[in-house]
């Protein structure tokens, strides 16, 4: 892929139309290195990471991607895993409480599915930042401010999530691809949120 072609007005990432067989590669892969579920953060930050080096004329291969992954703080991913994979457990087994006919179930389900929802947008923005590759405790931090101060990324991110989701029900093969698109939206929603924000408040946050 050529760095030398200029974007044009309106687009992030290049021409139309020539990351596609990219975003599948990555997607691919991506889909890979989540197969064990706890490793699904550090996958997703990292198809983040590949996806946004765009912008800066780098490839977008297996290989960097790879070599990406391998530079990761993997204590600090697998912790992130662990609790995430956690944390949407202890919610479907709340859910599936709360069906079972529970005084007060139907309100608890509603807050249930509400705390569900921001828990995953802001875990979808923090892969999306930058900071992510080195640490999650600042790139949580900075996704959950981001989270309130552009509510409108975050209604996309729940939309992206849920096309995600279901292209994977509809049709399983789409699984291994899905992930691709799904980051490179959370990449574009993260970098036109970055535009939107002058260097000060950028600091800031961080």
């Amino acid at each position: 892929m050529s760095a030398a072609r200029a974007r044009e007005p309106g687009e992030i990432f290049g021409p139309r139309a020539t990351l596609f067989a990219d975003v599948l590669s990555v997607g691919v892969v991506t889909a890979v290195v989540c197969l064990p579920l706890v490793t699904v953060p550090a996958a997703l930050s990292t198809a983040c990471a590949v996806l946004r080096g765009v912008r800066e004329g780098r490839p977008v291969t297996a290989g960097r991607y790879l070599a990406l992954l391998r530079r990761r703080p993997w204590a600090g991913d697998l912790t992130a895993g662990a609790v995430a994979l956690a944390g949407a457990l202890l919610l479907v087994a709340d859910l599936a409480l709360a069906g079972a006919g529970l005084p007060g179930a139907r309100a608890f389900s509603v807050v249930a599915a509400l705390v569900g929802a921001a828990a995953l947008v802001v875990a979808g923005r923090a892969c999306a930042r930058p900071e992510s590759a080195g640490g999650w405790r600042t790139a949580v931090r900075c996704a959950g401010r981001d989270a309130v101060r552009d509510p409108g990324g975050s209604a996309l991110v729940v939309l992206a999530l849920l096309t995600a989701a279901l292209c994977a029900w509809m049709m399983p093969p789409l699984a291994f691809l899905a992930p691709g698109p799904l980051a490179l939206a959370l990449t574009a929603i993260d970098v036109r949120a970055r535009m939107s924000v002058s260097p000060e408040q950028e600091q800031e946050s961080t």
